[in-house]
This record gives C-alpha cells, sequence and structure tokens, in this order.
C-alpha cells in the first residue's frame, strides 16, 4: 500500500501536471492502492447515455467495434471518459480493499457490493476483459478493477434490489435529487428526453409535487418511449417532438400551454443540440432550465439564450447532491410502475 494520496485524486494524475483526475488527459490506475483509496473489483460498467450513444453510432451498432473503442479509451486515458463527449458513466462491483487511511464515513467493508456515484471520466479504470456488451441499456460487462479517492462517494446496493437494477437507478441519482429542489406546485414543467431513465424518474418526482396544479409536459422523439410516458400516465401531455428542431418544440409547447411555456424545463436528452429547444419552450424570464445531459454544450446555451433574449436560469447538470442516492430509490419504492419499466428495459 502506498502512502499519502490527495484527497481529490491529484496524486494519480499523470498529464497534465496540476490537473484534476476529471479532466486529466491520463491517470494512473495501477495498484497497490494508495492509503486513502478503495479498491473495487468491477462487474458492470453503466455507461453515460451520450457517451454509449457516440461510441455505437461511431461503429454503426457493432458489439465488436464497441468493445474495443472502449479498451481503446481506458488503455489510453487510464480511466473510461469518452474523448468525444468528455463524460464517462458509473460502475459496479465489489469492495476489495480499504486503505487504512481512508476516512470510510459510510462504514463499508471489503466484500460489500456498491454503485459509484461519481463519474468513470474521473475513476482510475484497468479493464482485463471485457465479457460482454448491453447496448439496450448502455451497460458493459467487465472483469477489472477500479480506485475510488477519499472524494469519491459509493453507494451500498440495497439488499432488495437486483444488482443490475439498482445500478440503472442510481446511475440517474442527480435527477431526481435536482428535481425536487426545482419544481414547485402550479407549475408549467416541461422534461425533454421524458422516456429515458433520468426523463422518467423526473417525471414521477414532478409528478408527485405538481399534484393536479400546473401541466406536466413531455418532449420525446420516438413512438417507443412515448408509449412508455402513456404506460406510466404521469404527464399531462406527450408531445412526439425531436428536440433538435428548437421551433417546432416551441410552437408543440406553446400550444398546449396556450402561449405561457414552461417554468422549468428539465433536459435529459442524451443527443447534441438540444440546447435552444430548452430555451425556447421555457418563458423568457422569470423560468429556469436544467441541464442533467452531458451532451450539452454550455456555450451554445448560454449564447443561445443571449441570442434570443431570454433571461432564464441556466443551471449545469451537476450529478450530485446530498443523500442523492436514497431519494432516487424512495422515488423507485413509491411508483411500482416506475420500478416495473426500470426492470423490464434497463435491468
Amino acid at each position: 500500500m502506498r502512502a499519502n494520496g490527495c484527497k481529490y485524486g491529484t496524486h494519480r494524475v499523470i498529464s497534465p501536471s496540476g490537473a484534476l483526475p476529471q479532466n486529466a488527459q491520463k491517470v494512473d490506475n495501477s495498484l497497490p492502492i494508495y492509503d486513502n483509496e478503495i479498491l473495487v473489483e468491477v462487474d458492470t460498467l453503466n455507461i453515460d447515455a451520450a457517451s454509449f450513444r457516440q461510441i455505437k453510432e461511431s461503429v454503426k451498432g457493432d458489439i465488436e467495434g464497441i468493445k474495443k473503442t472502449i479498451l481503446g479509451i481506458v488503455s489510453e486515458r487510464g480511466k473510461q471518459q469518452n474523448p468525444v463527449t468528455g463524460s464517462g458513466g458509473m460502475l459496479l462491483g465489489t469492495i476489495k480493499e480499504i486503505g487504512n487511511k481512508h476516512p470510510n464515513p459510510r462504514k463499508f467493508k471489503v466484500g460489500d457490493k456498491i454503485a459509484s456515484l461519481v463519474s468513470l471520466s474521473l475513476t482510475p479504470l484497468k479493464i482485463e476483459k471485457i465479457i460482454e456488451v448491453f447496448p439496450g441499456r448502455d451497460q458493459v460487462k467487465i472483469k477489472g478493477h477500479a480506485v475510488f479517492f477519499e472524494s469519491g462517494v459509493l453507494a451500498k446496493i440495497p439488499a432488495n434490489y437486483p444488482e443490475t437494477l439498482a445500478l440503472a437507478i442510481l446511475d440517474v441519482a442527480g435527477a431526481p435529487a435536482q428535481a425536487l429542489r426545482l419544481v414547485r406546485p402550479g407549475m408549467n414543467v416541461v422534461i425533454i428526453g421524458a422516456g429515458g431513465k433520468s426523463g422518467s424518474i423526473c417525471c414521477a418526482v414532478a409528478r408527485d409535487i405538481l399534484k393536479h396544479s400546473g401541466k406536466l409536459i413531455a418532449i420525446q422523439p420516438s413512438e417507443k418511449g412515448c408509449q412508455r410516458l402513456r404506460t406510466l400516465g404521469y404527464c399531462d401531455e406527450i408531445l412526439q417532438v425531436d428536440a433538435t428542431n428548437p421551433v417546432a418544440c416551441m410552437k408543440a409547447v406553446s400550444e398546449v400551454t396556450r402561449g405561457e411555456m414552461a417554468d422549468l424545463v428539465i433536459n435529459c436528452a442524451p443527443v447534441e443540440n438540444t440546447e435552444m429547444s430548452s430555451i425556447m419552450t421555457a418563458k423568457l424570464a422569470n423560468s429556469t432550465v436544467y441541464f442533467f445531459t452531458m451532451a450539452t454544450s454550455f456555450t451554445k446555451a448560454a449564447l443561445g439564450a443571449e441570442g434570443i433574449g431570454s433571461d432564464a436560469l441556466l443551471i449545469v447538470g451537476n450529478g450530485y447532491a446530498p443523500n442523492h442516492d436514497e431519494i432516487a430509490l424512495e422515488v423507485i419504492n413509491r411508483h411500482p410502475e416506475l420500478r416495473e419499466l426500470f426492470e423490464k428495459v434497463y435491468a
């Protein structure tokens, strides 16, 4: 065991000098661990939706191509950080070793099954072998290890949840926690990409808060996603519109709100160029747009809002909030129909 690791993992940065692990080009994924780190034997990677989509499209859906791309990224960078999207994902694994100077506030033990709540884009990762790719749920089963710093947040897998189900839920734990902060009774709320993991759980939170007030509006491009939303029954309006077409989105939301537009927009779409659809479906003043999606260009969002004279508050999609793992699991527990969807589609 090595000594004197930095709380934030700077001791693992190879290049560039002075960088933090997330924005480093390459990190050290070697063993042994430092005395303030946790070593995890990795079972499954849950790749960020925007990242997995980009990788899959770049190899035209070829499974061997997906494997080769992921192995190449990790070999080059020492972590799973897509160089195109900049995003990572999270993982499922078993604690193998805990450094004797790690504070361990959640009292983990060797052998505990955990899910990571920090991005793979900053987590030292070594892949020995990719066993299987699950393109329908953005997951990759591997043999390998990962290293977590003092600042890295982990969650123990609940005993009453299958591991892959818990992974799918915890992957988007930041979304319901932020929705809980932002949604207020009486609001018009638009959720872009509402038929996916983060979108559907945000719909559940919004419905719980709005009850019979305001209006909950889903924007989803695919009929399959729209059908999922109809089955869940949370939304007042389900608009099958392409979120990369901001004018079409604006017109559709204007029609169902009688020109009022949205007080709050939550963007969960895993595709690029949806910034202006988010901003143009919100009210020009006294509104909020929360970009949970890692496909967001914040340059496009900021300059685009300025260009149309929008004073909407634009919020960066920070995936962390205190107790966000517990919040996400509680939402699923309150909504058996949502758990059923997650079990069927993502687990």
